[in-house]
């Protein structure tokens, strides 16, 4: 009974002069419902952290309340900067924007504070009544707002123009969702009423407001403020006014616009796919052992036939399948993200590693190729070839070879096939059309195909065949270096 008593004390009236507990670590945390990052962060991430710190004291506003997003702004101001992305954090003296940053920083801040034995700057109290007056003035003006669902930045832009609506009553904000094919007439048709250059078209977040139109970045408070002082000292016709023929131009100039650059990317990607050394080895084989085992010119141009269509279907029924399964994720923001990340990213290590091929072939070492088929891959297609070849049915013989075998190269060929169906899908003026660009870019794949076989219809032989792609091979590995590195520097614009 008395150590319960002493224990009791001493929990109650502790000793004067006992190490005192620091105090806790103020942690603001801003998001909205619509934020699937913010889900992440503050349902399992920040829960983590408080377990393993428990002096983390984090208080969440929900961005949608003005009270609350007035306080976030007046603390961006203080903090002197922007968050571009929810969630928002604010910890001592520094502020993270976005899921990213979070999980990169939050932690080595909170045990950077831990081990310098400094207290957390304070953060000032979040006042929860309204601070911003709505305005008096009775005027209208219409602004068209452009959103992707799953986009970050369109989650704070949403949040600002909310913010906004609260505080001048009669602003009509109209929000349009930029996936869907009517969003896309609309923007389109915009961006020509205000002569916009293409790379600023169909992107968002987006704000046109009369004859003026706001970026991503410029997509603050203070820049939609100043259009609506600007526009309500004008009557003008809504912006969501909209003419039949104006809808027409649109889908013209978006037609347009996948003829140029795209289109032209496409089909040079095709092309310099179908010249791939891995495949080129295999016809020259294919060939050679056609011509070995006492085939006639005439079969071997039925075999080219045969061979090429059933590469064709094939390469087709890849492509769909790739398209499908990216699509069918791409509603996921983050696997968004990621994808287009590594896109960029495979497109230049595959740009860095076709140079390095292209040396080594100046160098006169094929064999130390990295973008190569492996050996066992070889040895099998050459099995497949001489397999089928015996078959007297040699027009169906081949299309059976032209299926096995586009799959086995597939590891070969794929590696300009793939990022550009990412391409194709992260590009939002192609991506419409992209089931057409799959089968234009697999007409010019199989190209080179026809056109070896008609080279050998027409008399060339198999050696002098194989001696001219040799001598061309460095050429062809700097023709794809180059490609790779264009798909890399296009996504990258649009990633930023």
């Amino acid at each position: 009974m008395k150590i319960l008593l002493s224990l009791l004390l001493l929990l109650f009236f502790p000793v004067q002069g006992t190490a005192q507990q620091p105090p806790p670590i103020a942690v603001y945390v801003f998001y909205t419902e619509e934020c699937v990052s913010c889900e992440g962060i503050l349902q399992s991430y920040i829960p983590a952290l408080k377990s393993v710190y428990p002096l983390l004291d984090v208080k969440t506003f929900d961005a949608k309340n003005i009270s609350y997003y007035d306080a976030l702004m007046k603390l961006e101001v203080t903090f002197g900067r922007r968050g571009d992305e929810f969630p928002v954090l604010f910890i001592g003296d520094q502020m993270l924007s976005g899921s990213q940053e979070i999980m990169e920083r939050l932690e080595p801040l909170i045990l950077d504070y831990q081990m310098k034995g400094d207290l957390a700057p304070s953060l000032p109290p979040i006042e929860t009544l309204p601070r911003s007056i709505p305005s008096g003035k009775t005027f209208s003006v219409d602004l068209a707002y452009f959103y992707q669902k799953g986009c970050p930045k369109c989650d704070r832009a949403t949040s600002l123009l909310k913010y906004l609506g609260g505080k001048y009553p009669h602003l009509q904000i109209k929000e349009i969702d930029l996936n869907t094919p009517n969003g896309k007439r609309l923007n389109e048709s915009l961006s020509n009423r205000v002569h916009l250059p293409p790379e600023k078209r169909l992107i968002a977040p987006s704000l046109f407001v009369g004859m003026d139109y706001l970026t991503p970045e410029a997509l603050t408070e203070s820049n939609v403020e100043a259009l609506i002082r600007k526009y309500e000292k004008e009557k003008k016709p809504s912006s969501l006014n909209v003419e039949k023929g104006e809808l027409q131009k649109a889908e013209e100039s978006m037609v347009e616009r996948y003829r140029s650059l795209g289109l032209l990317t496409i089909l040079s990607a095709g092309f310099i796919d179908g010249l791939n050394p891995c495949a080129f080895a295999t016809l020259i084989f294919f060939v050679s052992y056609l011509t070995l085992v006492g085939r006639r010119r005439k079969e071997i141009l039925w075999v080219g036939l045969g061979f090429a269509a059933a590469v064709f279907v094939t390469y087709l029924l890849i492509g769909f399948g790739l398209f499908r399964f990216i699509q069918h994720f791409s509603f996921l923001p983050l696997f968004s993200r990621v994808v287009y990340f590594v896109t960029i990213l495979f497109a230049f290590v595959l740009g860095i590693l076709s140079l390095y091929d292209a040396i080594q072939l100046r160098r006169g070492r094929p064999s130390e190729m990295k973008l190569q088929l492996p050996e066992f891959l070889k040895k099998r297609i050459h099995r497949t070839i001489r397999e089928k070849s015996k078959s007297t049915h040699y027009f169906f013989a081949a299309i059976a070879a032209g299926f096995i075998i586009s799959l086995l190269e597939f590891t070969c060929t794929g590696q300009v096939y793939l990022p550009t169906i990412l391409f194709v899908l992260n590009i939002p003026s192609l991506k419409a059309g992209a089931f057409f660009y799959l089968i234009l870019y697999n007409i010019c794949f199989i190209l080179p195909l026809f056109i070896i076989f008609g080279i050998v219809y027409w008399g060339v032989t198999s050696e002098e065949l194989t001696f001219f792609l040799r001598k061309k091979a460095m050429t062809i590995k700097l023709v794809t270096a180059s490609l790779f590195f264009v798909l890399a520097a296009i996504l990258i614009v649009n990633f930023l």
